[in-house]
């Protein structure tokens, strides 16, 4: 994430945000923070575009939408490019974390969109079967609002516009401040692909721009950030009961049973903490390892982060922001006062770059941060537990829930775990990868957030459900229409016993 810094206003008076890389500090550029009214301007462009964009059939949008994969495979060079430059993230991780993903999500979504949001007919029961036929028809809210975050700027951009659009709204995109023009490319990539400008509106800016945004003519919010922020969202959606997604970051546990494979534990506890400079809400913040292993699972991890190289172009990258180097150095300043053991690293290198060296805390106990406050950095944090009861145990004793992992090598205990897991996803000797995982419905309990923006269900959780309820017969009134009589009440009292008072009828009417 680029170092901000306020620059002189323009000749306009508009407010320019200056930036500068995490990795060397050097400029890559600036932004025009764009103001209250021309939010509100970019929202009523939205708005009067999006009927004609709603109208065309689904397959058609999804053909413009498919189209973006082209542009996005020949511009990928220059996507990578912004983001390195405005998070510092190595080119791995640049083509790891941003386009992968979003190659795949603009592939399935654009492949999914016809079906998915196609009228459904849905079976009636009982009584209402021989009378009536029901329809499901999937209409666009409107104009939905997308924020996004600085850690995975163009991906987390990419995947709720992509399933905004093909649901038939129109989009104002917002990406966050210091990774402006890596999130802008999700708007970039989608306008050359043929979706109309005004369709897709790009909005710059910090928290005015994005407060301008939630509180103007929008339909439904999406946002990816900040718990504090989420729940101000979440206040403002209340207020003019509007829908919203929240993806609000986590604490997430990894459990390391007795049957775990050690060394893909080990290997997977320091990749899955410190990719990305550990800037993943669903990176592992915190593992568990049952006690009978630890010693050898402690050794073989701290053998492992010993070999990891940080700087420049090497395993782990800057912060991306440079206030998160506080709060991370807080947590694992925290944890030694209060008696943890540093294994390796446990602090900052700031002579070039807003750098933590890759870091192992051992012997850790929940009223240390970093067991309970989202940490943000590259660091593993390993506590013993008993068994795997206490490791279940002190999981969900968070305020956070986005996703989990259980490493053992057996199929039905992580079934068994993650059944007693309080989370929004588990995983299988592997960690982050969900997010990635379209099918698989994608979303926080407790802190972690509110809704889910993959799986079956979520292109049409950008549209309204509208039921369609078809009359069979075509009679002149239905009985139980005016004039009431005698025999009405008869045939109600007849209708009711026979429906509901015979048990084997009960049973056949559900």
């Amino acid at each position: 994430m680029a170092i901000v810094q306020t620059l002189p206003p323009s000749s306009d008076g508009h407010r320019r945000l200056g930036l500068a890389s995490p990795a060397t500090r050097e400029s890559v550029g600036e932004i025009t923070v764009s103001t209250p009214d021309e939010v509100t301007a970019a929202i009523a462009r939205a708005r009067a575009a999006q009927p004609a964009w709603a109208a065309l059939p689904a397959a058609e949008r999804a053909a413009i939408i498919a189209k973006a994969l082209d542009v996005l495979l020949a511009r990928k060079d220059e996507i990578c490019a912004t983001v390195q430059g405005e998070s510092g993230k190595p080119l791995v991780e640049a083509l790891a974390i941003e386009i992968v993903p979003s190659c795949d999500f603009i592939n399935y979504w654009a492949g999914r969109a016809a079906k998915d949001l196609a009228d459904e007919r849905i079976g009636l029961h009982g009584y209402l079967k021989p009378l009536k036929k029901l329809y499901i028809h999937y209409q666009p809210l409107g104009v939905v609002g997308v924020i996004t975050p600085w850690n995975g700027p163009f991906v987390l951009s990419i995947n709720p516009v992509v399933q905004a659009l093909l649901a038939g709204n129109a989009v104002v995109l917002k990406p966050s401040e210091v990774t402006p023009h890596s999130g802008g490319w999700a708007a970039k990539v989608l306008w050359e692909a043929g979706v109309p400008k005004d369709v897709l509106q790009l909005v710059h800016g910090d928290g005015e721009s994005g407060a301008a945004l939630v509180n103007g003519d929008i339909d439904k919010i999406s946002f990816t950030g900040s718990v504090g922020t989420g729940k101000k969202i979440a206040a403002a959606c209340a207020e003019r009961l509007i829908p919203c997604s929240l993806e609000l970051g986590g604490k997430d546990a990894m459990i390391v049973c007795s049957d775990a494979d050690l060394e893909r534990a080990a290997n997977g506890a320091v990749y899955l903490s410190m990719f990305n400079s550990g800037q993943v809400c669903v990176g592992v913040e915190r593992i568990y390892v049952v006690d009978s292993i630890a010693d050898e699972f402690i050794k073989l991890v701290k053998e492992r982060a010993a070999t990891v190289t940080y700087g420049q172009g090497n395993d782990v990258g800057p912060l991306f922001w440079d206030r998160q180097l506080d709060i991370v150095s807080r947590h694992v300043e925290d944890a030694r006062a209060k008696g943890a053991t540093i294994l390796v690293g446990g602090e900052a290198d700031t002579d070039k770059g807003v750098f933590y060296r890759p870091t192992v805390v051992v012997d850790l106990t929940h009223d240390m941060d970093l067991m309970s406050e989202e940490t943000f950095g590259p660091v593993v944090a390993i506590m013993r537990v008993k068994d795997e009861d206490e490791a279940v145990r002190l999981a969900n004793d968070s305020k956070y829930g986005l996703s989990g992992s259980v490493f053992t090598k057996d199929p039905k205990k992580v079934m068994r775990i993650g059944k007693q897991l309080k989370t929004g996803s588990v995983v299988h000797n592997d960690a982050s990868v969900i997010y990635g995982v379209a099918e698989a419905p994608f979303g926080g309990r407790k802190d972690s957030g509110l809704g889910q923006v993959n799986g079956r269900h979520a292109i049409r959780s950008y549209t309204h459900a509208l039921p369609i309820l078809i009359d069979r017969w075509g009679l002149k009134k239905e009985n139980i229409w005016y004039p009431y009589a005698d025999k009405t009440v008869k045939t109600l009292e007849s209708a009711i016993k026979f429906l509901f008072g015979n048990h084997l009828v009960r049973r056949f009417m559900r």
